[in-house]
């Protein structure tokens, strides 16, 4: 398949390059002087995409007319227009299931992180203040008879669901719709599941249906006793009005892996007490990645091997 040209726009882990190297002929957009010189020069010979994270739209198909597949690194895939690839005729694939139980254990751990403040009181102890100043305080919140509502109840909603269990937690959820199958209690609005809860685990999907989901409103309905937990994308919480409920106490705290605008995250939320916040690393262990880019690389394989994807997004399956 050494004839078939592949468009990497941005680089990816060695286990992705080696492998699409030795398989195809790869163009790094990444490496060239001007990359709309190389569109110009090989976007007609470009039958597959390899995307970590960047954006496809119809600009990009545009400049790549015979463009197959587009293999995107991660479960998530709202920075891809999928209107417009459909429109092209253009397969889209993910990651899901080999980051499921990683991405679960660190929302769990960002949870207990969070209702605990054991980020804050790590930093207490390395700033010597166990010594100088004596224990950490004692924590208000705690995880002990709590009630999570998640938002997304997918495949890692539901793991999230079974690690939180175990806890002693209740669960209840909320989506776009009820799942005949689960026995946890469902709410038909968003607000109506924050009323419900006391622990907000987001794990929704970005895109324009979720943006500013959590807003003013869901953050009042959880109340001052709340925590928000958001290991889905950032752009599902309104980021003005959550730094405006913690800083009224509408809420007690929270814990972000996931921000608006990464990979800055807002001072104003740097600067509060309550609030955990890690650096996008759901998914981020070395053997969960090389899972991920491993499958990149199958799609390709497959499809241009049998006409099948391994992993086609849900809208075109």
């Amino acid at each position: 398949m050494t004839s078939i040209d592949i468009l990497m726009p941005r680089p990816m882990l060695p286990i992705v390059q080696e492998q699409l190297d030795a398989a195809f002929t790869v163009h790094r957009l990444y490496e060239a002087e001007d990359p709309e010189k190389m569109l110009a020069d090989v976007g007609e010979k470009i039958r597959g995409i390899a995307m970590a994270f960047g954006p496809v739209s119809a600009e990009l198909l545009s400049k790549t007319p015979n463009a197959e597949i587009v293999a995107s690194f991660g479960v998530g895939y709202d920075h891809i227009n999928t209107d417009d690839c459909l429109a092209a005729k253009v397969m889209v694939t993910n990651t899901p299931d080999v980051l499921t139980e990683e991405v679960a254990d660190t929302a769990m751990a960002l949870t207990l992180m969070s209702l605990r403040e054991l980020g804050q009181a790590e930093t207490w102890l390395r700033a010597g203040k166990w010594a100088s100043s004596g224990p950490y305080h004692l924590t208000p919140a705690t995880a002990q008879g709590r009630t999570m509502g998640i938002f997304g109840l997918g495949r890692i909603g539901k793991a999230i669901a079974r690690r939180a269990e175990a806890f002693g937690m209740k669960i209840c959820y909320h989506g776009r719709n009820r799942q005949a199958d689960v026995a946890y209690p469902y709410h038909a609005t968003l607000t109506d599941l924050a009323a419900a809860c006391d622990t907000l685990m987001v794990v929704a999907p970005g895109g324009a249906e979720t943006k500013h989901a959590v807003n003013a409103e869901v953050l009042e309905a959880l109340g001052p006793d709340g925590f928000v937990i958001n290991i889905g994308r950032g752009s599902v919480i309104d980021e003005a009005a959550l730094i405006a409920a913690l800083e009224n106490g509408t809420i007690f705290g929270a814990g972000l892996d996931v921000f608006e605008d990464e990979p800055h995250v807002p001072e104003k939320l740097m600067a509060l007490p309550r609030v955990t916040l890690l650096p996008h690393v759901g998914s981020a262990s070395q053997a969960t990645r090389n899972a991920m880019g491993q499958l990149v690389v199958d799609n390709l394989k497959s499809w241009f091997e049998t006409g099948k994807a391994v992993t086609p997004i849900p809208e075109m399956r």
